[in-house]
C-alpha cells in the first residue's frame, strides 16, 4: 500500500511539473510578438507589424549621388537623387527609433571585377561600356574606381552613414536578392514586410522590390524617398511609371515618408 502511495505521489509530482512547464511556455508563447501599425498606403491601407519590418536603402551611394560618381561621369544627372537625400535620412531616424532593422545595399564588384558579367551578357557589355573599375580620384583625395568594393565609389553619401547595428549587403546586378545573402538574413530575423527606398525607382529599387514580393514579402516603396533620373522628359517620367505598376499590378504598395512617419505618431517606445 505504502509503494502504491508513494507512486501515486510521484505522478503526482510530474502532472504538477508538467502543468507548470505548460503554464510557462503558454505564457512565453503569448509574451507581446507584434506592434502593429497602420499606413495609409496605395492601393489599400496596409497594416503591418513593426518587429518584423525592415527599412532597405537602395545604392544611396557616391557612385549614384554624388557629382563625380559614376552616374556623373556618364551624364545622368544627379540632382534629383540627391534631393531625396533629406528625406530618407529623417526617414531612417524615425525607422531607428522605432527600433526597425536598416539595410543598405550596394552595388560593388571585386577588384579584380571577376563578378561583372562575361563580355558578351547584357550586364557585363554595359559595365565595360561604363567603365567599371576604372580608377579616378574622389573629391576627398583618395584613389577610387568606379563601382569597386570598399572605394569611395561605393561608400553611403556621408549624409546617410550607416549606423552600429546596421547591416550592409553588396550586390552585382540590379535586384539586391541576385545571388547575395540579403533572403537569408531578412528570413533569420523574420522579416515580413520591407520599407524600399534609394536609388533609382526604376532599376535597382523596382527589381529589389519585385524580386522581394516574389519570395512572398510584403514590400512598401516610399515614393518621395526614391528617384529616377532617366525618362524626366516624357509625359509620364520613369519614375511615375514605377509607381504605377507597383501599386496597380501589383508588385507591392506604394507610400509616403509622410504616411511612414504618420504611422508611427504615438508609438509607445
Amino acid at each position: 500500500m505504502k509503494a502504491i502511495q508513494t507512486f501515486a505521489s510521484v505522478l503526482l509530482l510530474i502532472a504538477v511539473g508538467c502543468g507548470t512547464t505548460g503554464q510557462r511556455h503558454s505564457i512565453e508563447h503569448h509574451a507581446p510578438a507584434t506592434r502593429l501599425v497602420t499606413i495609409p498606403a496605395q492601393p489599400r491601407p496596409l497594416e503591418i507589424n513593426l518587429r518584423k519590418t525592415a527599412v532597405i536603402v537602395v545604392d544611396m551611394q557616391n557612385d549614384f549621388v554624388t557629382k563625380g560618381g559614376l552616374l556623373d561621369r556618364v551624364g545622368i544627372e544627379v540632382a534629383g537623387i540627391q534631393k531625396i537625400v533629406p528625406r530618407i535620412r529623417e526617414t531612417l531616424e524615425l525607422a531607428r527609433k522605432a527600433g526597425l532593422t536598416i539595410v543598405y545595399l550596394k552595388m560593388g564588384y571585386r577588384p579584380d571585377l571577376s563578378d561583372i558579367g562575361s563580355e558578351d551578357s547584357p550586364m557585363g557589355v554595359e559595365n565595360r561600356r561604363a567603365h567599371v573599375g576604372e580608377k579616378m580620384c574622389a573629391p576627398d583625395g583618395r584613389e577610387g574606381r568606379f563601382l569597386v568594393r570598399d572605394t569611395w565609389n561605393t561608400d553611403i553619401v556621408d549624409e546617410l552613414r550607416p549606423q552600429s547595428g546596421d547591416i550592409i549587403v553588396y550586390k552585382t546586378r540590379y535586384s539586391g536578392f541576385y545571388n547575395t545573402e540579403l533572403d537569408a538574413i531578412l528570413k533569420r530575423r523574420g522579416m515580413r514586410t520591407l520599407m524600399m527606398m534609394g536609388c533609382t525607382t526604376s532599376v535597382c529599387v523596382e527589381s529589389t522590390l519585385r524580386d522581394a514580393m516574389f519570395r512572398d514579402y510584403s514590400p512598401v516603396l516610399l515614393s518621395d524617398c526614391t528617384a529616377e533620373p532617366i525618362g524626366q522628359e516624357f509625359p509620364r517620367s520613369n519614375h511615375e511609371a514605377s509607381l504605377f505598376l507597383i501599386r496597380e499590378a501589383p508588385f507591392g504598395a506604394v507610400a509616403t515618408s509622410a504616411d511612414f512617419a504618420k504611422a508611427l505618431e504615438g508609438l509607445k517606445q
